[in-house]
């Protein structure tokens, strides 16, 4: 039994330490220490809470007090007014923007209200440094469950018919992917995990590594032992400090308990796991690709067949998941298969981990059953749309998705629904945009990162993106013609069917989702040379308004290239055709008489 009475757990995710959570966290122990009480308080740094809107966040146990939003100089209140005297600091509370009210306690907060976390379970609640509070958590229960009591084919027909299936994009059955590894005849097999996440504004397998890595050491053993593999792989970008420094503690803790390297638990079973490095490169997301770069090679992606499974890393048979699907797996053992298969859709079982980002008033990391509607994630979860504005579009599936519209509001979110809708689920990326986003920009600013993220090996890929984007960018230019809408298109589906892989494949999605669901956007830009969102510069004019304008001459001496004219007090004129539209004028004018338009 713990000897505190009192634990404050205080988030150490990445984003919170940004904002001086470490600094917190020694300011709470510093004032425990200076009132008596580091014998009966604890001070905890956990893993991401998720709400990364509200962070940095500290939580008061067992009375479950939610504090949002602290700082440094926060910490002597809490500990003179919670700790000492029994009275919440209302100030440091959430409050609901609904009804204005104080919320103590987070299961009634909106954001998480609707949230069921599975892969997230021990992200805020442990120390993630610490592998006794995973284990009190039930960790490694499941490896010994299996090493004790099952057959590596009985535990394969389990995680087959829970349906879970690879939660890294592609959305394969897991079991199905262990099964065919398994069957490979080989005197060596590799089991990796992969944690190269590229998707902008994604972060949900940093903050699983960084909250509950001994999750992932324990699945990769287990996988492990059901394909015959005495050796794993975490492939984790370099770009990842407190993720891979979190890993290495839980390795050496694996190591030294026995869990990791041989005869485990007594069972006769090695196993053992090391990191292998990445630089960053989007195209490593794909599982041959990966697997070269961990070789020591370009990060290139190769045809399939053979599968990894059959011949992966050193030409031996690999098994690679990604982090989020191995996070899903010892609960599944303990839970059993009919639990998890209960949670979702028909076809896609469970939960999936969201990057909620963009134009949303609750950013943060959010985990949800299959099946719940976008509107749900968006408008509850999410809080709704930043100071007030219209929702115009959700990214989902990152720079291989789509764009989805208000008539998509209330689609299940599942893999199957989201690919109908000319999206996909991808790793979990989920950007939100409102009325003021330029849909062509939108597809541009996702084109121009495919681009620069393609290995370069297939043509269609190389090239063709190449060529997109040359088209989008005399489109949000002003010199795009119609025809070159039938060109974007025709050249989409090129590419989508002769491209090597899954990253050329679908890098025309967010051309593809937004023509569809925006013509009148392209057909502003390309036939009324107007952007209707004012967004594409090139295609907007510097006005000066003439009640607004005093004759000051600040926006004429700012400008580089001598375009306004007009006398000192009296309204001056911007020449629209030897303007160059740098903002300037805009910039230097004190009196809002300079507007876009």
């Amino acid at each position: 039994m713990s000897k505190y009475s009192m634990h404050l757990l205080v988030c150490g995710g990445t984003g919170c330490k940004s904002q001086e959570s470490d600094t917190i966290a020694e300011k709470l122990k510093k004032e425990l220490s200076k009132q008596g009480l580091e014998e009966t308080v604890q001070v905890i740094m956990t893993g991401c809470f998720g709400f990364c809107e509200k962070g940095p966040i500290v939580k008061v146990m067992p009375d479950n007090t939610f504090y949002t939003q602290v700082k440094p100089e926060d910490a002597e209140e809490i500990i003179e007014e919670h700790v000492i005297k029994g009275r919440r600091v209302e100030r440091l509370l959430y409050t609901d923007p609904e009804t204005e009210a104080h919320v103590e306690d987070s299961k009634h907060m909106g954001f998480y209200r609707k949230q069921l976390r599975i892969a997230l379970r021990n992200c805020g609640v442990i120390d993630p440094e610490m592998i006794d509070e995973y284990i009190a958590r039930d960790g490694y229960q499941a490896l010994g469950e299996v090493l004790a009591n099952q057959a590596p084919e009985e535990t394969i027909e389990l995680m087959k018919a829970s349906g879970l299936r690879g939660r890294g994009g592609a959305g394969f059955p897991a079991g199905l992917k262990w099964d065919f590894a398994r069957k490979s005849e080989a005197d060596q097999k590799y089991v990796v995990c992969n944690a190269d996440e590229g998707d902008p504004g994604a972060f949900m397998d940093r903050s699983i590594l960084e909250g509950d890595p001994h999750s992932v050491l324990e699945a990769m053993a287990i996988v492990g032992h059901c394909i015959g593999a005495d050796m794993g792989y975490i492939y984790i970008r370099a770009e990842y400090p407190l993720a891979i420094a979190r890993l290495k503690i839980a390795i050496a803790q694996a190591r030294e308990y026995g869990l990791l390297g041989n005869d485990i638990m007594g069972s006769g079973f090695n196993f053992d796991i090391d990191l292998k490095y990445g630089a960053g490169a989007f195209v490593c997301g794909e599982e041959t690709a990966l697997i070269h770069s961990m070789e020591g090679e370009r990060g290139e992606p190769t045809m399939k067949p053979p599968f990894p499974a059959e011949s992966g890393y050193l030409g031996k048979p690999t098994n690679v998941n990604n982090v989020e699907t191995l996070a899903n797996v010892p609960v599944i053992i303990l839970k059993g298969s009919d639990w998890f298969s209960s949670i979702g859709t028909e076809t896609s079982k469970g939960t999936k981990v969201f990057a909620l980002a963009g134009k949303i008033n609750n950013v943060g990391l959010i985990e949800v059953p299959m099946g719940t509607t976008l509107r749900e994630v968006i408008f509850e979860i999410g809080g709704g749309i930043k100071d007030g504005k219209k929702f115009k579009a959700v990214q989902t599936g990152g720079p291989s998705g789509g764009c989805l519209t208000e008539k998509h509001l209330d689609t299940p979110i599942d893999y199957e629904n989201l690919v109908a809708n000319g999206s996909m689920m991808g790793s979990g990326g989920m950007i939100v945009m409102d009325e003021d986003d330029c849909m062509v920009s939108i597809a541009k600013f996702y084109l121009d990162f495919t681009v620069e993220e393609s290995c370069g090996k297939c043509a269609p890929c190389r090239i063709g993106n190449k060529r997109l984007l040359e088209l989008l960018e005399r489109i949000c230019e002003g010199k795009g013609e119609e025809s070159d809408l039938v060109r974007l298109r025709n050249l989409c589906d090129v590419i989508k069917d002769t491209s090597l892989c899954g990253l050329g494949q679908s890098s025309p999605n967010p051309i593809l989702s937004t023509m569809d669901n925006f013509p009148e956007e392209y057909l502003s830009h390309v036939v009324d040379k107007k952007c209707p969102s004012g967004v594409c510069t090139d295609l907007l004019e510097y006005f000066i308004v003439e009640e607004n304008c005093i004759g000051c001459t600040a926006c004429a001496r700012a400008c580089p290239v001598g375009c306004i004219s007009g006398e000192r007090k009296e309204p001056h004129l911007i020449n629209p055709d030897t303007c160059i539209k740098c903002g300037a004028c805009m910039e230097k004018c004190k009196f809002d008489a300079v507007i876009l338009k």
